[in-house]
């Protein structure tokens, strides 16, 4: 599987951006391909930062990749597996949110020895 180019800082800061107002509790939820962009490439610069397959981080319905050095993992359901949705994985992203209150208040899942993202996140700071 050839792997994806990850965004530059200037276009993942961009697109992130674009989805601020709405984390903050300002604005309406945003368009459809603005929040689908936003969370592509926060997940495609954390690929890029812990390379890797050991974990696979589902944020549907925008994207999944696998991520985190260690043993790869090829068939069935990875044995390490991080899942949530669009706006929690942004503010974790983004560190409006921290990985140990996602975690306490069931806004992600966490499944496997691996799966803990904690010391990769914030992907970048406003």
């Amino acid at each position: 599987m050839p792997t994806r180019k990850p965004p530059t800082p200037a276009e993942l800061r961009t697109a992130v951006a674009a989805t601020l107002p709405w984390l903050r509790g300002e604005a309406e939820r945003p368009e459809r391909p603005v929040l689908a962009t936003a969370v592509r490439h926060s997940l495609r610069t954390l690929e890029a930062d812990a390379p890797g397959h050991t974990v696979e981080v589902r944020v549907p319905p925008f994207a999944a990749i696998q991520c985190v050095e260690g043993p790869r993992h090829t068939r069935g359901n990875p044995p390490n597996i991080v899942e949530t949705d669009p706006r929690t994985w942004l503010e974790l992203a983004t560190g409006l949110l921290t990985w140990s209150e996602a975690l306490a208040t069931a806004r992600l899942s966490a499944s496997g020895s691996r799966a803990d993202l904690a010391a990769l996140l914030p992907l970048l700071r406003f």
